[in-house]
């Protein structure tokens, strides 16, 4: 692991760690279920060996993802989180160093494997996960390294197991030393019974449809509903992506909204959000302004969608890149 005494971060990431075998399998059953039409079912034969056309191993993790593209933009990075001492945690940590991204934060532990996904992708893009949460979850309390969390900003992914215990611990830990704090929360986190107390202590709000409809029980194709409730619950900015309908960012004076290109070329889905929130923080840490937040958000993400794998195609500092129109509104 690298040297940590000392070191001041721009920002330091927190969440999982994970080996992605993505594999492409040859033509797969397709079955509709009747009682959810727009739902299709992957189909394997029992017993049977089923061929598959590709097979690519790429590292993930919404911890690792995010800190990818915080040290290509130049900032100086750290990941904290756990991996097992297995060949595929090797892995990720050399993966990291040569992204020079820190690796004095990574706890190693021999009680269970490297998170591990078998991504299944289809015809249609779409992908199923066979997910194994294994050392990821083991971070406790008294596993984090406290005294060696110096940053600007803490960004958290989503958090399961043990370091989802602590989701409360870092986040006042971070208003305690003046750090910022960036949170792209899971279901989780999102379940957790003081969560709107939580929430008001965050300065980014990072959350998908389906999650920012989950946290104010409103439908979520009542999107200036949803935003007035999470406005009153967080006082910074809060930013709720949409899939292929874009995004939309609030900072509780204006609303924001971009739609993605319209010639972007998507092979691979795997990482798409968590390349768009990292981007976008990218330029909101450096700028302050929305608008060049949401554009190099919107490119990193389309970058992302290119290529397989979480971490190929991501933009570069300098970098050029096509910017998408962005859409303002007064908040009345």
């Amino acid at each position: 692991m690298g040297s940590i005494y000392a070191i001041m971060f721009d920002i330091i990431t927190f969440g999982s760690a994970t080996q992605d075998i993505i594999v492409k399998p040859k033509p797969v059953s397709l079955l509709k279920y009747d009682k959810v039409p727009a739902q299709s079912q992957v189909c394997f034969p029992m017993g049977s060996k089923i061929d598959i056309d590709t097979i690519e191993f790429n590292s993930g993790g919404g911890g690792t993802n995010v800190a990818a593209t915080f040290a290509l933009q130049g900032f100086k990075t750290a990941f904290c989180g756990t991996i097992g001492t297995d060949i595929s945690g090797k892995k990720i940590i050399d993966e990291l160093k040569a992204l020079k991204i820190n690796t004095g934060l990574v706890r190693v532990t021999s009680e269970k494997l490297t998170n591990h996904s078998i991504v299944i992708s289809s015809p249609t893009q779409d992908k199923t996960v066979l997910a194994y949460r294994g050392a990821a979850e083991l971070m406790d309390k008294k596993d984090i390294p406290w005294g060696k969390l110096k940053s600007k900003w803490l960004y958290l992914a989503p958090l399961s197991g043990l370091l989802c215990d602590n989701f409360e611990d870092l986040v006042r830990f971070a208003v305690d030393h003046k750090i910022r704090i960036a949170v792209n929360p899971g279901m989780a986190q999102l379940s957790l019974l003081h969560f709107t107390d939580i929430a008001k202590k965050i300065d980014i709000l990072f959350l998908n449809q389906e999650e920012a409809s989950f946290l104010t029980k409103i439908p979520l194709e009542q999107e200036k509903e949803i935003f007035t409730a999470i406005d009153q619950m967080c006082d910074g900015v809060v930013v709720m992506t949409k899939g292929g309908q874009g995004v939309t960012v609030s900072d509780g004076k204006q609303m924001y909204s971009a739609l993605p290109p319209k010639d972007r070329n998507i092979i691979d889905t795997t990482g798409a959000g968590d390349s768009f929130a990292s981007g976008f923080l990218s330029d909101f840490i450096r700028t302050g302004d929305i608008e060049k937040a949401i554009q190099l958000g919107m490119a990193n993400a389309v970058g992302c969608l290119s290529q397989v794998g979480a971490k190929n195609g991501l933009l570069k500092k300098g970098q050029e890149f096509e910017r998408v129109e962005v859409k303002k509104e007064e908040i009345l």
